[in-house]
């Protein structure tokens, strides 16, 4: 019986943890959503306080990082964020997407020593 309930005990509290942390990502991704990045980054800093156990959420934590620092205008430090998201996780879903993220600012002359480059209009 005391097997049971200690069982019981473990499982309410892995939920819980899984809850709570389920629930600081979600108020992240409505905070990115209003436009809140301060309130983004210390949402994503109690998820990743709370997912330490679960390293696969960390890619798509630094996705939403980084795309909040380019919100805020610091593009080199979302630069960094995106090459670590592709150092760290190359064959990610978020790594594609990092890549392009990268891709992007280095079109749009945001990356120093990295100007615009234009295309000519083809017909």
């Amino acid at each position: 019986m005391r097997t049971l309930a200690t069982l019981l005990l473990l499982l309410s509290v892995t939920g819980c943890t899984s809850w709570s942390m389920n629930y600081h990502l979600n108020n992240a991704y409505r905070s990115y959503k209003s436009g809140d990045c301060e309130r983004v980054m210390l949402e994503l800093s109690e998820t990743e306080r709370k997912s330490r156990a679960r390293p696969w959420l960390q890619p798509e934590i630094s996705m939403l990082r980084g795309q909040c620092l380019e919100r805020q205008k610091f593009f080199v430090d979302a630069a960094q964020t995106y090459q670590f998201i592709i150092a760290r996780y190359p064959t990610s879903e978020y790594a594609y997407r990092a890549k392009a993220r990268l891709e992007t600012l280095r079109l749009n002359g945001r990356l120093p020593g990295d100007t615009a480059r234009s295309y000519p209009v083809t017909p």
